[in-house]
């Protein structure tokens, strides 16, 4: 079982490291330039297709709201795996 935990706590993590990327990445639209810097194509390459899978929805108003949209899905993927890894947890501990 100690296996199957720490393969949960690296998705886990994962998942949210890249989270946090992507609101890094969604909050360098406020800096000019940001996005042509080193660190900002990097993040770019990281981050920028999954975000383009949600750029479907046309902005509203002027606003992209598309990387709420992909936050959302991978916060619900989290809470997923965290259902799915606890549910196997109470299976194995009955």
């Amino acid at each position: 079982m100690t296996a199957l935990a720490w393969l949960f706590t690296i998705i886990n993590d994962a998942l949210y490291v890249y989270m946090v990327l992507m609101v890094i990445y969604v909050l360098m639209s406020w800096f000019p330039g940001a996005y042509q810097s080193r660190f900002g194509q990097l993040l770019g390459r990281v981050v920028g297709p999954w975000l383009n899978l949600f750029r479907i929805i046309p902005p509203i108003l002027g606003l992209d709201f598309s990387p709420l949209i992909a936050f959302f899905v991978l916060d619900l993927l989290r809470g997923g795996l965290n259902t799915i890894f606890n549910a196997i947890l109470m299976r194995v501990m009955s």
